[in-house]
């Protein structure tokens, strides 16, 4: 009897650490599966971002734009870029029209941020 109960507890065990580890990969899994859906239906949506911002010419015109998960990161990419190349950059934060994780085009710079 007492081997029972050891085994029907051990099963209680793993019965409830499988449904929490499928609780928090279904939290975590969320977000990323909404962003691939969008980007695969070719869903465009405006909204409030962090970008990298890359000028060109005289006066400086927007070229390109790189969407960046936050402030950090930006200034990351904005250090390594500025070694590698004339152009001037900033990161900002813009109002843009993005589909999935990546900026279509910018509506509007809201800050430029240091």
């Amino acid at each position: 009897m007492k081997k029972i109960k050891i085994i029907f507890f051990i099963i209680i065990a793993f019965i409830i650490y499988k449904g929490v580890v499928a609780f928090k990969n279904f939290e975590i899994g969320v977000s990323d599966r909404v962003a691939e859906i969008e980007e695969l239906a070719d869903f465009e949506k405006e909204g409030e971002v962090i970008g990298l911002m890359m000028y060109l010419g005289d006066p400086p015109e927007l070229k390109e734009h790189l969407f960046t998960e936050s402030r950090s990161k930006c200034l990351e990419l904005k250090e390594v870029a500025e070694e590698n190349s004339n152009a001037y950059y900033e990161c900002a934060r813009v109002n843009a029209v993005l589909k999935g994780k990546k900026i279509v085009s910018v509506i509007e710079e809201l800050e430029v941020l240091e």
